[in-house]
């Protein structure tokens, strides 16, 4: 399912194809958060406009609403949103373990209470297989622990322990009927259970592996240690996914330690709060400085909002809380983040990967880390109360 395809001399990041039941697809590559079969406020044809090439959903919410039955009936999960190209579903551990007031761990899985009514569920790591396979996504995750990025050393240690003996019941789960099953490695923020994580579940053999358990408040140093020790321990020869990491900066810089797959609900959920992406950073289109600003976003960008609309514009929109204010938020920061990717391959590509960095790096101007470690602590604490895309 994995070729590669070229590696760049003076960093780790490498050009590849990954080829699933619904299309190849070039990687590195950014899959936007569609967890209820859906991207807030585009269509698919947005999508494709945009030039998204997969996108993620996630089965324990659609498991809660409209569940996998309906969509069944539907004929999977492609049919039902309309959307053609690869799908990788999310397993639903994260939201488990995040979303919930309820929540116990037995040897079978976890029983928890849902976000939506208080209902209690439960999910073994076969169910969690069972649902993805109904789903019909190109790529399938296994049912994983994961606990706060925090937690002490012993937590992590129980976390890992379980995520490993779930993986091999997932393993033994899933048929062979062309979608690839992905393990998760997790260990936190301590390089000893990070390494022995990797050679867990590197050891059974999975078509592809994510790297779990990050970007959940921890300072960027300490991630990127964590992202460097794992990818030491993972094979060359399969995808790698780094889960939950999506700004533009973070982007760059998980494709030079090596990272192929990327997702992320961060560029969607600030282009909904009025903050839209730019080559030096990100704009407040909600500022008065852009009440008579008759020039777009950004020059030079031929996205849809771009190609169409003034700053002003946005910005009247943004303040008259007007539905349209959202959806051309989101078109031109989705339209950026593949931009980004669609530079960072060619990069790679002519051998320039570690210019091509530097030079965007320099002139991105990125959120302060404390501004940033509260933001992230804000939307977690969104997901909690069920804002999670």
């Amino acid at each position: 399912m994995f070729k590669l395809l070229n590696k760049c001399g003076g960093s780790g990041a490498r050009l590849a194809e990954m080829t699933t039941l619904h299309g190849t697809v070039p990687t590195p590559i950014f899959l936007p958060v569609g967890s209820q079969a859906t991207v807030r406020s585009l269509t698919t044809s947005d999508l494709d406009e945009i030039g998204v090439r997969m996108v993620l959903c996630n089965a324990y919410h659609l498991y809660l609403r409209p569940g996998i039955d309906v969509i069944k009936k539907a004929g999977g999960l492609h049919r039902f949103m309309r959307w053609g190209g690869p799908i990788l579903t999310d397993s639903g551990g994260y939201q488990v373990f995040s979303l919930s007031s309820f929540r116990k761990l037995t040897d079978g899985g976890v029983v928890f209470r849902s976000h939506i009514d208080g209902s209690e569920h439960s999910i073994t790591p076969e169910s969690a297989v069972s649902m993805q396979e109904v789903l019909g996504a190109d790529i399938i995750m296994a049912l994983d622990v994961c606990p706060g990025s925090g937690d002490a050393r012993e937590k992590q240690e129980r976390a890992m322990e379980s995520t490993f003996r779930w993986a091999k019941r997932c393993r033994s789960a899933h048929r062979d009927n062309g979608q690839h099953l992905f393990g998760i490695i997790q260990g936190g923020i301590y390089p000893e259970l990070r390494r022995a994580a990797a050679e867990q579940i590197t050891s059974l053999d999975f078509p592809g592996y994510a790297i779990g358990g990050l970007s959940l408040g921890e300072p960027k140093t300490q991630m990127w240690e964590m992202v460097e020790t794992t990818v030491q321990y993972m094979p060359a020869d399969r995808p790698r996914y780094l889960m939950g990491v999506g700004s533009p900066e973070d982007i760059v810089e998980g494709i030079s330690r090596g990272i192929d797959i990327f997702d992320s609900a961060l560029p969607t959920r600030v282009a909904r709060n009025g903050a839209l992406y730019t080559s030096e950073g990100r704009k407040n289109i909600r500022r008065s400085a852009y009440r008579e600003d008759m020039e777009p976003v950004e020059a030079g960008c031929r996205c849809f909002a771009c190609r169409n609309y003034s700053a002003a514009y946005l910005h009247h929109l943004f303040k008259c809380e007007e539905l349209l204010a959202y959806r051309l938020a989101t078109i031109h920061n989705l339209f950026f983040m593949q931009k980004l990717i669609e530079q960072a391959r060619n990069a790679i590509a002519e051998g320039v990967f570690p210019e091509f960095k530097k030079g965007f790096l320099e002139s991105y101007k990125t959120t302060d880390e404390e501004r940033r470690i509260e933001q992230k602590m804000a939307a977690l604490r969104g997901k909690k109360s069920g804002d999670f895309t």
